[in-house]
């Protein structure tokens, strides 16, 4: 049996504040993935995008960066990537995807330095090395070319992890550069969570460029209904209404503490008082 592809799970977005359905994507998608046994989910990745991007609404990266970390304390396999937001310009989501297989490319690579000789030589990727480095000196080559072999059938591919909405949006004229879409879905690969009822495989079969690499993306229907957006937390929270469960209690305080949002005095001791309660 062929093993499973391992990969990595790469969403990106405001995260204006990053909710508990943010967080249940990975869940849902990694489960999906490994019932198929043909992928082995090793890792998740969120990015928040850059002040840049000028989005109405938009907190400082700074404060969205603190609630994911805060929100990421609970996973033990999702963390949180501050390239893309720490970018003085708006980086499309290609180049962000380009990026993280890059470093994962390198850190393989690194893994799998071919053996030191005394002598330039080529080893069986045909790649040239130096005989002066004395780092591996203890490993023998035989040791080095079944490490290579390994690495090779452990390569891991990023894919992006989005929502219908996101795919949607492939075909809104303008949004999206073609070489972009052909890019995110040919070289790298979708995972979407959508929602009993909706129908991305019939937008997939109105569009050439994702009829032609389908194979490449990977439909999830979420069976549990949920709602949950960012868009709905901050009405909330400007009308100071509870949010509680829609997003992590310790990302709450920090809202009350910095008080984000546009939460007024007077709604911010009403809605946090059960916060109040609870840690006396």
């Amino acid at each position: 049996m062929t093993s499973p592809t391992k990969c990595v799970l790469l969403a990106c977005g405001s995260f204006n504040p990053v909710t508990n359905m943010h967080l249940r994507m990975f869940e849902i998608a990694k489960d999906a993935l490994h019932k198929t046994q043909k992928f082995s989910v090793i890792k998740g990745i969120i990015s928040p995008v850059s002040d840049a991007y000028n989005k109405k609404d938009l907190l400082p990266a700074s404060h969205r960066c603190e609630m994911l970390k805060l929100a990421l304390k609970s996973s033990n396999w999702i963390n949180m990537d501050t390239w893309e937001c720490e970018q003085s310009k708006w980086t499309e989501t290609a180049k962000v995807l380009k990026y993280h297989q890059s470093k994962i490319d390198r850190e393989s690579n690194t893994r799998s330095k071919p053996a030191p000789t005394k002598k330039r030589r080529k080893d069986l990727r045909n790649v040239h090395i130096n005989s002066n480095d004395s780092e591996f000196d203890d490993m023998s080559v035989d040791d080095h070319n079944a490490i290579n072999e390994a690495l090779k059938k452990d390569s891991v591919n990023v894919r992006l992890l989005c929502g219908a909405d996101l795919l949607e949006s492939f075909g809104t004229p303008g949004l999206w550069a073609d070489k972009d879409i052909e890019d995110i879905v040919g070289k790298y690969g979708l995972v979407c969570i959508t929602r009993e009822g909706s129908d991305p495989r019939k937008f997939i079969y109105e569009s050439d460029v994702l009829t032609k690499y389908q194979e490449n993306i990977i439909i999830v229907t979420e069976w549990i209904f949920n709602d949950i957006s960012s868009t709905k937390i901050r009405r909330a929270l400007r009308r100071g209404e509870s949010v509680k469960y829609l997003i992590q209690d310790i990302v709450i305080d920090y809202i009350r503490d910095n008080h984000l949002y546009g939460v007024e005095d007077n709604f911010r001791q009403g809605m946090f008082q059960h916060r109040q309660v609870e840690n006396q």
